[in-house]
């Protein structure tokens, strides 16, 4: 098993707000970042937490990131917006253009806002949770660097493109989705390579296209496949997911699409000729009472929830599952226990602190 070093999340929201803050960024966007990141963490999704804090800042100084940007709505209905990030932070331009969808579902019943112009945004379900108490569903989807090939394909088109929808409950804990169109995130393989261990079957290809199960085939010139694997497995639906998602966050609302988008590792460079404006995302929020009393309708997800759980379950396995479970579960953990960091990324973390006279400081044992 690798080796971890545990952190608390004041710890990590401390680092990572002062690291942000040398950047150029100011400090409630800062904060607003860090708050992503550390969720992420918090719900264990590693690959999406502080261990990307170090790719956010080769962003910035490849001049590909703006700590300061000037987030604006260049075109505006009253339930629908495109928001220009003015490539910023992401994980800033998505709590923004999620709180106007918000805003106008407020007003009209529904909101969706479709963002050009920006960077990876963290955690889908982050962003699309926001919406929860506000007694609105919340909608989140973004692009992402071309790592994925299409069914039968060996090129990289599309991005692992996740998709999030968090539905508001009475007395449940609600309902969150929150998933890729691939097999797996790409920052799952970053921690196996870090553990150094084998990835499973069916989440690669090598760059002939066969399946392989070297963590570090997208390295070698390989690709991810999308969900299901292969097409004897659905990886044709896994596909259409991953294209819907990433026309709604780009084609949409003039962002790159497809093999433009420009990718999330410095070292490798945009495409030198665009079709749009930086990364795209996608938000939705709708008012339950637009279509329904709210309490009622809460009152019947308590028991949809309620019936799923009772579900009689196959010989060896537990319980059923709702959608939020194990992020929800391993937050309350973490948030006791502390947040395991691979050793790995506390030495880049405190590497990247010495540059920046950041402490990576450690109140737990």
């Amino acid at each position: 098993m690798a080796e971890v070093s545990l952190y608390s999340k004041e710890d990590l929201f401390r680092f990572t707000t002062q690291l942000l803050q040398k950047i150029g960024c100011p400090e409630s966007e800062a904060d607003q970042a860090a708050n992503v990141l550390v969720s992420a963490d918090l719900r264990g999704v590693d690959s999406h937490g502080v261990a990307r804090l170090s790719g956010y800042v080769r962003l910035h100084e490849k001049g590909r990131l703006n700590a300061r940007p000037q987030i604006k709505t260049v075109h505006e209905t009253p339930s629908t917006a495109v928001v220009d990030g003015d490539l910023g932070l992401g994980l800033v331009v998505g709590p923004h253009a999620m709180d106007l969808a918000i805003s106008k579902a407020k007003e009209v019943g529904s909101g969706w806002v479709s963002v050009k112009n920006s960077n990876h945004y963290g955690i889908a379900g982050y962003h699309a949770m926001k919406a929860l108490e506000h007694n609105c569903i919340g909608i989140s989807l973004t692009n992402a660097s071309p790592l994925v090939s299409p069914t039968f394909s060996k090129e990289r088109l599309l991005g692992t493109n996740p998709i999030s929808i968090a539905i508001p409950t009475k007395d449940q804990p609600p309902f969150v989705l929150d998933m890729a169109t691939t097999t797996a995130a790409n920052g799952k393989l970053e921690v196996l390579q870090r553990k150094r261990e084998d990835a499973p079957e069916g989440w690669l290809q090598d760059k002939e296209g066969n399946i392989t199960t070297d963590a570090k085939g997208l390295i070698n010139g390989g690709s991810m496949r999308p969900l299901g694997g292969d097409r004897e497995h659905g990886s044709h639906k896994g596909y259409a997911l991953g294209a819907v998602v990433d026309i709604l966050s780009a084609v949409l609302s003039g962002a790159n699409y497809g093999p433009w988008v420009p990718p999330f590792v410095a070292f490798i460079e945009p495409n030198p000729n665009p079709v749009g404006e930086g990364l795209g995302h996608f938000f939705g929020a709708m008012r339950i009472d637009a279509f329904r009393e709210a309490d009622e309708f809460k009152s019947h997800m308590d028991n949809w929830i309620e019936r799923f759980r009772a579900s009689e379950t196959v010989e060896g396995e537990e319980k059923v599952l709702i959608p939020g479970d194990p992020e929800r579960e391993m937050e309350e953990q973490r948030s006791k226990e502390g947040i395991p960091l691979l050793l790995p990324v506390v030495e880049e973390l405190v590497q990247m602190g010495e540059k920046f006279g950041v402490t990576l400081e450690k109140s737990l044992n």
